[in-house]
């Protein structure tokens, strides 16, 4: 294994933990039945940004992902990442704000997984 496929896969790793977190913390809020946006949905939003960015880097030998589908996770992650932060503050988020970025996380996963 080369140094730049060991930091891909934990660019990858983070990228999940990332995931989890946001996914993790919104079904946390969903279930305690106040809708507002927890520590771990910010930071699942911005770890999922950041590391997706340096994921989306030309570090693999000819197997890069189209294009197509980097921007489209980018759009994608920009949205959630918006959506997450400039709600952070407010005591709570209006009902399909909410379950828009829980849509959002889970067509981004599916964008990752689906769309070869």
């Amino acid at each position: 294994m080369t140094a730049v496929e060991a930091l891909r896969l934990v660019l990858l790793y983070v990228h999940l933990i990332g995931f989890a977190l946001l996914l993790g913390g919104s079904i946390a809020q969903y279930v305690s039945g106040r809708l507002r946006i927890n520590a771990a949905m910010l930071w699942g939003s911005v770890i999922g940004l950041l590391t997706g960015l340096g994921l989306a880097a030309p570090l693999r030998e000819g197997d890069e992902p189209a294009p197509a589908k980097l921007v489209t996770k980018l759009v994608l992650a920009l949205l959630i990442f918006v959506m997450v932060f400039f709600s952070r503050k407010r005591e709570s988020v209006n009902r399909g704000h909410f379950l828009a970025i829980v849509g959002l996380t889970l067509v981004n996963a599916a964008v990752a997984v689906f769309w070869r």
